[in-house]
């Protein structure tokens, strides 16, 4: 892991030395595959359970966040509402110019700048899950879907941290209520990072947990106010992990984060050293990827992690092969208007068909999937069809974006480092682990056999527009 040179100071910024993280990892939405019969049974054990205890409606914080949020946001936007949504749409352009003027030093730092991440305040990404009665919006994912695509197109990094930055606004939702006030008591604009893989370690303490350890791939961690830590509890090892809400001066932050692609995520590794976390800043991660109902949780709080999670990882994404494909098709004209060879031009033609034609296909796929979930419609079927959709998704953008770079040739890439950048983006995205195609596959084909019912010999001799001599070729 290499070395942490210490500070002394909790609410600093500190670099390793030694190797570096070659890995991405990022926000980790589930825990390996799980089936669908896995998934229900999860969701209905949590469904029926009376252990989980929220704290009441009006239950007073004892403790405010020492952060200003607020002070973050740049003023021109909250005037006349701050954070509303038709004052976040008018705003989007905005974002996606500044996310794209510093795009190139976000990949040299390793970061967003703090006027990239401004915007993304700005526009509404923060507080797009919260509960309403902190003055959130608790959003679709289809809004989500189009906004952190939107903010993609300027810069993938900053797409993916803004739509991170709106999910771990859901995951705080299921915080008791003393504890959402700790975090949006002040304002609904706090950024929260999360790493949801347990790593550390939570001892039992008069009032909660003392915290320690190390959380690897953090994505815009250094911007955060807060952070959600996964850690199982030492002396509670078959309770299942936690998330542990950490306010910013009780973490420090190892630069750690190095990738091919979204490099100016910052995701960077959080350290911890003894913070005292009282119990109404805690949850069990396994009420999260349930989905599971409680105090104050919406329709758009109450999903399966994993109905989601891989559409959400995908919106940075699709925004990013829109990018590629306007910058290679400007190239491509100018290419097209200099070359004397049908044969050229024609290659040029298709390669823009095609690449189109893939990213369109994507897109369509995922505002399906955020349809299913945001009217509330989904069956446990589709919790695994959402999953396999994502991954579908994320390989034609990959083909349409490997498409472009390879048809781009030398030239386009001598006088613009944006197409390198796209694809470098979107294939780091698609190493995802939940994203792997494959695991998807399974779970989604498991899926729908289980609902099929068993056919006998005899159905099948008997079954409509099977002859008797087409019933030995069935294989068994």
């Amino acid at each position: 892991m290499g070395e942490l040179v210490r500070s002394g100071i909790k609410n600093t910024v500190v670099r390793a030395k030694g190797p570096s993280l070659l890995r991405h990892d990022v926000d980790l939405l589930a825990f390996g595959s799980m089936t669908s019969s896995a998934i229900k049974r999860s969701r209905t054990n949590y469904m029926s359970s009376q252990k989980i205890t929220h704290a009441l409606p009006g239950e007073k914080s004892m403790h405010r966040p020492s952060f200003d949020a607020a002070s973050r946001v740049n003023p021109t936007l909250t005037e006349g509402g701050s954070g509303s949504s038709g004052t976040a749409a008018a705003r989007l352009p905005v974002t996606v110019r500044t996310a794209a003027a510093h795009a190139s030093a976000a990949e040299s730092a390793r970061r967003l700048s703090r006027e990239t991440v401004g915007q993304l305040t700005g526009a509404g990404l923060a507080r797009h899950f919260v509960p309403r009665r902190w003055g959130g919006e608790e959003g679709t994912f289809g809004g989500l879907l189009a906004t952190a695509a939107t903010v993609g197109e300027g810069c993938a990094s900053a797409g993916w941290c803004g739509a991170l930055f709106a999910a771990h606004g859901r995951f705080a939702a299921y915080l008791p209520a003393r504890g959402q006030d700790d975090l949006w008591g002040r304002t609904p604009d706090v950024l929260i990072a999360t790493a949801i893989r347990p790593a550390g370690e939570a001892r039992p303490a008069p009032d909660g947990w003392t915290l320690s350890g190390e959380w690897h791939c953090v994505s815009g961690v250094d911007h955060a106010d807060w952070a959600l830590l996964s850690a199982r509890g030492a002396e509670e090892r078959d309770a299942g992990p936690r998330l542990y809400a950490v306010p910013r001066a009780d973490f420090a932050v190892l630069e750690s984060w190095r990738s091919l692609g979204l490099r100016g995520t910052g995701s960077h590794t959080v350290v911890v050293t003894g913070a005292q976390v009282p119990r109404h800043r805690a949850f069990p991660v396994a009420e999260l990827m349930a989905g599971a109902p409680g105090f104050g949780r919406q329709k758009c709080h109450t999903v399966p992690s994993q109905l989601v999670g891989g559409l959400i990882f995908c919106a940075p994404a699709l925004g990013a092969a829109r990018n590629a494909l306007d910058t290679w098709s400007r190239w491509a004209k100018h290419a097209a208007q200099r070359s004397h060879s049908q044969g050229a031009d024609r290659s040029l033609h298709r390669t823009l068909a095609r690449s189109t034609t893939d990213l369109d296909a994507a897109r369509l796929l995922l505002e399906d999937a955020a349809r299913r979930v945001d009217t509330g419609n989904w069956t446990e079927q589709d919790v695994a069809r959402n999953s396999y959709v994502a991954t579908t998704a994320i390989d034609l953008l990959v083909k349409s974006v490997d498409r472009l770079f390879r048809t781009g040739g030398v030239h386009i890439h001598e006088n613009s480092d944006v197409l390198e950048r796209c694809w470098r983006d979107i294939n780091t995205i698609a190493d995802h682990a939940v994203l792997r195609s494959e695991p998807a596959a399974l779970i989604y084909a498991d899926s729908i056999f289980s609902g099929l019912r068993d056919s006998s010999p005899a159905q099948l001799h008997s079954a409509p527009g099977i002859s008797a001599s087409e019933t030995s070729r069935v294989p068994a």
